[in-house]
């Protein structure tokens, strides 16, 4: 595998197809050659984390994911989290090839922030994708619609020159001969996807699927600076892309790991 960084990385796991990096997402991104790098998928904190209430497999539990999911103990202002979106933006365009991509998940908490940083930092918004879930957590204060979506949002370098790559065939393939919009509706993550542990906001695999062929070719490279469980390294490995997986957090890196191993062992025929 190609090395994309200026400097010695502190590695948790290396196959021919696959790299974790366990450190700061913001330090890590700063060690990565320009330019070095076809596509990115990154699921950012939603700073979600407000000590209030959801329901989980029917039972009423905590709607905080960790300490990941707030800058600070007093909460999360819009001006720092514009703050922290805006930067780490700016150093992933910094890594993306003139013609690769990116997309970020979201939700109402995030999304907007990250859009208009976007566009601050020099991109231009090919699509919007909503996430329709068909088995949203049910909304337990009955005081607003059940938040049933998470958007996605797809974009390119804002350059004359840029030329995106987008699978259209394979995608129309996907939809049984028909142009795919941009509403994709799903399931939440399977159950089999947690076998070795889950992350709270981890996507399940056929939202990655789509967002993979879509807009990258075989043996391109693919970052995920906020890995989690490595959703993201499982699909592209699948598919015969490369992967490089950021996080800090030692436990999502482990699930991550044995996901990564499984993957490599089943393409292998074992």
């Amino acid at each position: 595998m190609e090395n994309i960084f200026t400097k010695k990385m502190p590695l948790y796991f290396r196959t021919e197809e696959a790299q974790l990096i366990q450190g700061d997402s913001f330090k890590m991104l700063t060690k990565i050659k320009p330019e070095s790098v076809d596509m990115i998928f990154a699921d950012p904190p939603y700073f979600l984390s407000n000590n209030g209430i959801t329901c989980h497999s029917g039972k009423m539990v905590s709607v905080n994911k960790g300490s990941w999911d707030k800058l600070s103990e007093s909460g999360t202002s819009i001006e720092e989290k514009h703050r922290f979106n805006r930067k780490w933006i700016k150093l992933c365009r910094k890594a993306l090839r003139l013609n690769g991509t990116i997309w970020i998940s979201g939700t109402l908490h995030n999304i907007y922030s990250i859009g208009m940083a976007l566009e601050q930092e020099g991109f231009k918004i090919i699509n919007n994708i909503t996430w329709q879930k068909t088995n949203p957590p049910p909304n337990l204060g009955c005081r607003c619609f059940t938040h049933s979506i998470e958007t996605i949002l797809w974009a390119k370098k804002n350059e004359r020159k840029s030329r995106h790559f987008f699978d259209y065939q394979k995608m129309r393939e996907i939809n049984g001969g028909k142009q795919m919009k941009d509403v994709w509706t799903g399931s939440l993550t399977k159950l089999s996807e947690k076998a070795e542990g889950g992350h709270p906001t981890q996507k399940p695999e056929y939202l990655l699927e789509k967002i993979i062929l879509a807009s990258t070719k075989e043996g391109q490279t693919i970052l995920d600076p906020f890995c989690g469980s490595g959703t993201t390294g499982v699909v592209a490995v699948r598919y015969g892309r490369k992967f490089i997986g950021i996080d800090v957090n030692e436990e999502y890196l482990e699930m991550s790991k044995k996901r990564l191993e499984k993957i490599t062992d089943d393409k292998k025929g074992f």
